[in-house]
């Protein structure tokens, strides 16, 4: 088992790679009362189109990675739910773009429930009869997802965004996508990406890592796995070009809703490169849009936009791209508003003082929220999927210079890779 000390944040990892594959880390964080595991596959709605285990080339419905995670917690003989309750833990699992993942929370009994996570998800039982009957279950958190503005705004930006690859598709699919599915592709796709080597085990809280690492292998051991090739992820080459400038529809809202996304023309980073990258975002965005700025001050005292406005950027190998916007009673003119601010800081930089400053409350921010157990369980697996570390946030930050971020303004928010998506209330006109 090897340990890696980070002095600055006084923490110590744990890693193993067992001979299946797994890949398993472990935080101890003395003193608190709640433990964590999330038991994760690099599994996503993306990945629909893919080389299976004999060679073959094989595109399945859209919404199967979402389909499957749903069918993981139902077993022949056993009740999923009734034994993590029993254990008096919390459990949870979610499906996104690029991963799937299954987790409990838990003050008490960790050894048994870490047992049951990794039971549970390495013994897949489907029937064509639970298969059907979810058919009716997920197409309803469809129709529900469909009549959800915020969602709408959003999934109607990331249409507007992409042409081809297949993060502009929904992650639960459609109707008519989910009536595709059977329990022989539910089967293939867990054959296929559910292997020990294409996941990952955190456990953070109050355990002794050494006991607990003893229990993972012993639990591990005693399971067959087929040794695997890496899996061969299908993706259409993606055009730099948005798909479409602006896209607008109506439903029921009380103010319009308006996002504005940026595109990455370039991807393919990975690891402190990537990280680097996703940071130097997040500091422009705060600096152009923050609730600190003269755009977001101006803005939200004249009633252009709401306490609801917000700003993202999600990064990813494949992909990447920052999101703008909230509700807004003029989304034009909260659009204009946003050009010309881009276009002036382009033009003067952003203020030294203004950088130094929005550096140290992200530091500050990041520092705080080690202190929350459940904020290393959602952050950790996603970057160390992408080629890095939740611990090299810091040091990375601090590596970032104003220059840096004068150099991400100009190469990323370009308006030849800008899309808008508005939902106006229903009988609105623009």
């Amino acid at each position: 088992m090897q340990t890696t000390t980070f002095e600055q944040l006084q923490e110590t990892l744990y890693h193993e790679k067992l001979s299946n594959g797994l890949s398993v880390y472990l935080l101890p964080k003395h003193g608190f009362s709640k433990t964590y595991a999330v038991f994760t596959t690099r599994y996503g709605s993306i990945d629909s189109h893919f080389v299976d285990k004999d060679g073959k080339d094989v595109q399945v419905p859209d919404g199967i990675a979402h389909f499957l995670e749903h069918k993981m917690f139902d077993k022949k003989d056993r009740d999923i739910f009734q034994e993590f309750s029993r254990n008096g833990a919390s459990y949870n699992a979610f499906t996104s773009f690029n991963r799937t993942a299954y987790l409990f929370s838990s003050t008490d009994k960790i050894d048994e429930n870490t047992k049951i996570l990794l039971d549970f998800v390495q013994e897949p039982y489907f029937s064509d009869q639970s298969v059907e009957k979810e058919k009716g279950i997920i197409g309803q958190e469809i129709n529900m997802y469909d009549d959800n503005p915020d969602w709408k705004v959003y999934m109607n930006l990331l249409k507007a965004m992409y042409q081809k690859h297949p993060i502009n598709i929904e992650i639960a699919g459609t109707i008519e996508s989910i009536s595709h599915i059977t329990k022989e592709v539910l089967y293939q796709c867990y054959d296929t990406f559910y292997h020990p080597a294409n996941m990952m085990l955190l456990v953070v809280g109050s355990f002794d890592p050494e006991k607990m690492m003893h229990l993972i292998r012993e639990n591990q051991a005693e399971k067959q796995f087929i040794d695997r090739k890496p899996i061969q992820r299908i993706f259409p080459e993606e055009p730099a070009e948005v798909a479409k400038p602006r896209v607008e529809t109506t439903l029921s809202v009380g103010l319009p809703k308006c996002l504005i996304g940026f595109k990455e023309a370039e991807n393919g980073l990975k690891g402190e490169a990537l990280l680097k990258r996703e940071l130097t975002t997040k500091l422009a965005l705060d600096l152009l849009f923050g609730s600190s700025s003269s755009f977001y001050q101006r803005l939200y005292d004249t009633g252009v936009i709401t306490e609801s406005f917000d700003f993202d950027y999600s990064a990813d190998p494949a992909y990447g791209y920052s999101i703008i916007g909230g509700d807004t009673p003029d989304p034009d003119q909260l659009l204009n508003e946003l050009k010309k601010e881009i276009e002036s800081v382009r033009e003067t930089g952003v203020k030294q003082e203004g950088f130094e400053r929005s550096k140290r409350k992200k530091i500050g921010l990041f520092m705080r929220s080690l202190n929350s157990v459940e904020f290393i369980a959602n952050q950790f697996t996603s970057y160390m999927f992408n080629g890095t570390n939740l611990f090299s946030v810091v040091p990375v930050l601090e590596s970032i210079t104003k220059a840096d971020v004068d150099q991400r303004i100009n190469e990323h928010f370009r308006f030849g890779q800008m899309a808008v998506s508005i939902i106006r209330s229903t009988g609105q006109s623009e």
